[in-house]
């Protein structure tokens, strides 16, 4: 499954994103409603697991906003609100499902797995294509050519926001953003780095190569 977390506790977010990725799924995180909002209309998931306290407003109000521009995405409100009041109220904003802290994670992943069970709209354009790649965004699986392909889940997001936009020109500080936020203080050169990685696994010896350079603005993939 493909997760997003939207929990500003950085420890819990932390714990929770190890433990998800033990039981293979892919994972990717935001911290307040801004980035969380952002990431769930830019971005393809399973499952939504969302902290009703966060800095910049509430997930309540996120949940709606989010169920308001047509996000169907099953979501998992987790809280430390533990009254039936509530709990209500969580429902009624959108959620799916309602978990207080604290938790079992073995509960938890259980009903995250019980909610990406249920039907959603968005499932039919889970696959993208683009040449002899397919992407898969609910099994978070690559292939060229029909072989399957390893990747890490950074490269797989940088892939995967490539082929999403496939034919436009991502630029190296959108590409930062969308993959570690505006916040994120990079090493330098981080974005080539994983450019250069994934073209050491999607291109054949002395082929051009997929994902093209654009002097001096960023990446893109032809469609």
């Amino acid at each position: 499954m493909k997760i997003l977390i939207v929990e500003d506790d950085h420890r819990i977010a932390s714990l929770l994103q190890r433990g998800l990725e033990r039981k293979a799924h892919v994972v990717e995180l935001a911290h307040t409603v801004q980035t969380g909002f952002q990431a769930a209309i830019d971005g393809l998931f399973d499952v939504l697991i969302l902290d009703i306290k966060l800095p910049d407003g509430d997930g309540m109000s996120l949940c709606e906003k989010l169920r308001n521009v047509g996000v169907t995405i099953p979501i998992l409100m987790l809280t430390a609100r533990d009254s039936t009041e509530d709990k209500i109220a969580g429902f009624h904003h959108g959620a799916d499902d309602y978990l207080t802290k604290p938790f079992s994670f073995e509960e938890l992943h259980v009903r995250l797995i019980a909610l990406a069970r249920r039907p959603a709209v968005y499932v039919e354009n889970q696959v993208l294509r683009c040449g002899p790649l397919e992407l898969n965004t609910g099994s978070a699986e690559v292939f060229k050519d029909g072989v399957p392909l390893e990747l890490s889940r950074k490269e797989f997001s940088l892939l995967e926001l490539l082929m999403r936009n496939a034919g436009q020109v991502m630029s190296r500080q959108l590409i930062l953003e969308k993959l570690w936020g505006s916040d994120f203080e990079p090493e330098a050169n981080v974005v080539e780095a994983i450019v250069a990685r994934l073209r050491a696994k999607l291109d054949a010896p002395k082929s051009a190569p997929l994902i093209r350079t654009v002097r001096g603005i960023g990446y893109k993939i032809d469609r």
